[in-house]
């Protein structure tokens, strides 16, 4: 399977305006450009990372669960940054065929419980987002 990744455009266009627009809450997300520089662009390439030629993150389920971890840990956004790994999730998947058949409280709080994870604890967090990926990820329902 060759796995697309997600782009700052689509990221922009559809990720953060979508989360804008349906969850801003009472805590209004910024608009895009007040993002913090090269951050989003780190987060986006670092799931297709490799070393000694052998990828760091396997197939779709890995990439998915390190770009949703990073989103979310690496702050590329003032405010706003667990909506917005949501939906940047949900798209990156959708991308490569498939979303997540699960309900907005249950993926609300996986980022949240993500968000509040020490960071040295990386791996096992990741682990769990693969899981759970694993666990609610179906063929994309519209193709």
């Amino acid at each position: 399977m060759n796995i697309k990744p997600i782009t700052v455009e689509q990221i922009k266009f559809v990720a953060h305006r979508l989360a804008k627009n349906t969850m801003d809450w009472d805590e209004p997300i910024p608009e895009f450009e007040t993002r913090y520089p090269n951050i989003l662009e780190s987060c986006i390439v670092s799931p297709f990372q490799k070393f000694n030629n052998r990828l760091l993150y396997k197939g779709l389920n890995g990439k998915a669960a390190f770009l949703f971890y990073l989103l979310i840990k690496n702050h590329p956004f003032q405010n706003g940054n667990k909506r917005i790994a949501v939906t940047a999730l949900l798209i990156f998947l959708l991308i490569n065929g498939y979303w997540l058949k699960a309900d907005t409280t249950v993926l609300y709080n996986t980022a949240l419980w993500v968000a509040r994870s020490p960071a040295d604890g990386r791996d096992e967090v990741v682990k769990y987002i693969y899981k759970f990926i694993e666990k609610y990820k179906v063929k994309n329902p519209n193709k």
